[in-house]
């Protein structure tokens, strides 16, 4: 392992807002200027290199991650050394003040950091970050927890902070949706070497992503879904997938030592889940893999189907924990590496 290095695993913070004029929540948060959202980005320490919408909502690719503005939902996933937490304050003063919108929950989530003692403050600890966290959300929020789920990895653990007032509960559509996190590390060095560009290659990041989303096969984990990529120089990748009001999203650091890759998606239909999680195991074959998936009811038992779709590509669960959380419902965190096979 490096002693230091790119940080590939992401923090994640999801928002969600109510307002009065149900005509004006028809767009919502999606009015928010340019201005203003470079403004929260700045205060993270991140830009847009890209950008895609649809009816439903508007998609960034940043210098570090990506970001999602649905009407009344805000998420903010960013690497490396930023201050996500910082954009907390920003958003709530530009929704509140120029749109006339309250925040009625937050949701923040990370795996473990390879490189912990490099992130900068509030991100030095989860204590730091949970103790930030209720200092700067509004005090309506009063149903909070924060929880750290351990499995049997000592590099992979789940970190989770809730909070909502006890009015609005932000569950996506229906029961049967869910949000599902993939932290892989440890990729496989040869395909790692497809998300490096070729030195001089004189194209731009866009023309270099769509390659490179054809070379590694990502196009085909959606194939319904339009894409909006970019490669990083000289390595690295980012991409975000729209499909009706769902999104998903990939982040890439190949580097030897400690190569990360991250896979997220939201959606209600469960059909194309063994399909997706192969896919993504295929391209990029890591040496252990964290599964978290929030669903918005109590009952849904997706993760049986995480662990049926790779066990039989020669993967084995070594741990489960589930928990539950106000403003986000049942968390599964469950962690895979591959079995040993004899030659």
């Amino acid at each position: 392992m490096a002693v230091s290095g790119f940080e590939g695993f992401e923090k994640r913070l999801e928002l969600h807002f109510f307002g009065d004029d149900p005509a004006f929540l028809q767009m919502g948060l999606r009015k928010l200027d340019f201005e203003s959202l470079q403004q929260v980005l700045q205060a993270v320490q991140c830009t847009v290199v890209s950008a895609v919408g649809n009816s439903y909502f508007d998609a960034y690719v940043l210098s570090e991650s990506s970001l999602f503005v649905y009407p009344t939902k805000i998420i903010i996933k960013t690497c490396g050394t930023t201050q996500l937490l910082k954009s907390i304050c920003p958003l709530i003063y530009y929704a509140h003040h120029h749109l006339g919108l309250t925040l009625s929950s937050c949701r923040y989530t990370r795996g473990s950091f390879i490189f912990p003692k490099a992130q900068p403050f509030p991100h030095t600890s989860f204590k730091d970050e949970v103790t930030f966290l209720e200092e700067t959300i509004p005090t309506n929020l009063c149903y909070r927890k924060a929880s750290i789920m351990p499995s049997k990895s000592s590099s992979h653990s789940w970190h989770v902070f809730t909070a909502c007032d006890e009015s609005h509960i932000p569950y996506d559509h229906d029961n049967e949706s869910y949000t599902m996190e993939i932290c892989m590390t440890e990729l496989d060095p040869i395909l790692a070497r497809k998300f490096f560009r070729p030195p001089g290659d004189g194209k731009t990041g866009d023309s270099a992503g769509k390659e490179m989303t054809v070379l590694t096969g990502v196009n085909e984990i959606n194939p319904e879904a339009f894409i909006c990529d970019f490669a990083f120089d000289p390595c690295g990748y980012s991409m975000n997938g729209i499909d009706g009001d769902w999104y998903s999203t990939i982040h890439v650091t190949p580097e030897d030592g400690y190569s990360y890759a991250s896979f997220e998606c939201v959606d209600s239909n469960n059909t194309d889940l063994v399909h997706m999680l192969r896919k993504v195991v295929q391209i990029f074959r890591p040496g252990t893999m964290s599964v978290s998936t929030t669903c918005s009811g109590y009952s849904n038992e997706i993760w049986t189907r995480v662990a049926s779709a790779v066990e039989p590509m020669g993967w084995k669960c070594r741990s489960c924990t589930m928990d539950q959380f106000p403003a986000a419902g049942t968390v599964v965190f469950q962690t895979f590496t591959p079995r040993r096979r004899s030659t």
